[in-house]
């Protein structure tokens, strides 16, 4: 039965729907995610900052992708998990904290995807103009892209909140395990024709750049090592370029996935699980994948492991 009340500033989150008997195991599973998240990306980014080795523009732009993983995975997860120990009657949040938690939510999406963008940009002029790297990826540079990518997804996601915060509210239920932009506008007895027509601009226009930037650099790359006899510059290419094209498939399949059960609402528990393991996912993989490819990543953490192992004992 659906809650009325009129522009409520209490809502309530639906949640999901566990099992008594898998309710810790579920809980083990996100709370364990969560600490793995926050060590692994914290672990990966502090080196980039301290050991100036690390200071290049490829891993200086990669920097931005840990640090948007531990932003969008706190807002969620700690309230989540949270909420999995509350019966359904005390999952309340305040509107205020609801339209936060869909902001950052969607900026994190957003993020991943203008992020690897700018990451692909760096391996094109890398690989296919090497002599005019230095030139090009110089620190401006570097900081207008980063700018450019979290600028770009401030104003979008910015704008998808605006237009849903402007409607009246007449129902209080969350119908999902966290706020997002979706969850908000259903709360809403308005027209909300302007809200899908924005959404699903801006959800077109995401993906066909995303996507568009991934086909034309990957293509030029490909041409490149095909037609290059440089054994080194190949190896330098599949290294670098395979790790950057599996974080984003993965990314990819993780939204793909989750859109594609919008469409069947009797697998509606399947999504809102999917919906979580889009932030879990890739923020657990990125830094294992670019960690275990990246050679001066290595370097770092044998040197730290060395020097700890030759302290002087007391």
């Amino acid at each position: 039965m659906e809650n009325y009340s009129y522009n409520s500033y209490t809502l309530q989150l639906q949640g999901l729907n566990v099992l008594k008997a898998s309710i810790y195991p579920v809980y083990l599973f996100f709370f364990f995610s969560y600490l793995f998240i926050m060590v692994t990306n914290v672990g990966i980014t502090v080196p980039i900052f301290i050991d100036k080795n690390l200071h290049q523009p490829m891993y200086l732009l990669f920097c931005n992708l840990p640090v948007n993983d531990i932003l969008g995975n706190s807002i969620l997860l700690p309230r989540l998990l949270l909420d999995m120990l509350r019966p359904p009657s005390e999952r309340l949040i305040s509107y205020y904290e609801c339209v936060v938690q869909a902001f950052t939510s969607h900026m994190f999406g957003t993020t991943s995807h203008t992020v690897l963008m700018i990451m692909a940009f760096d391996r094109y002029v890398a690989i296919c103009k090497p002599l005019h790297y230095t030139a090009i990826m110089t620190n401006k540079m570097v900081m207008e892209l980063t700018v450019s990518a979290w600028g770009v997804a401030f104003v979008l996601v910015g704008i998808l909140l605006g237009l849903t915060i402007r409607l009246n509210r007449c129902r209080t239920i969350i119908m999902n395990p966290y706020c997002d932009n979706a969850s908000l506008f259903k709360l809403s007895c308005d027209s909300v024709f302007i809200n899908n027509v924005y959404g699903l601009t801006f959800t077109v226009v995401l993906l066909t750049s995303s996507i568009g930037t991934m086909v034309l650099t990957y293509t030029n790359i490909t041409v490149v090592c095909l037609t290059s006899k440089n054994k080194s510059l190949n190896s330098k290419a599949l290294r670098t370029c395979s790790t950057h094209l599996v974080v984003y498939l993965i990314m990819v399949f993780d939204g793909m996935s989750n859109i594609a059960l919008h469409r069947f609402p009797q697998y509606s528990d399947y999504r809102r699980l999917c919906s979580i393991l889009f932030h879990i996912v890739p923020g657990s993989l990125n830094p294992i994948i670019y960690g275990v490819q990246s050679k001066e990543m290595k370097k770092f953490f044998l040197k730290l492991f060395k020097s700890k192992n030759t302290l002087p004992l007391i």
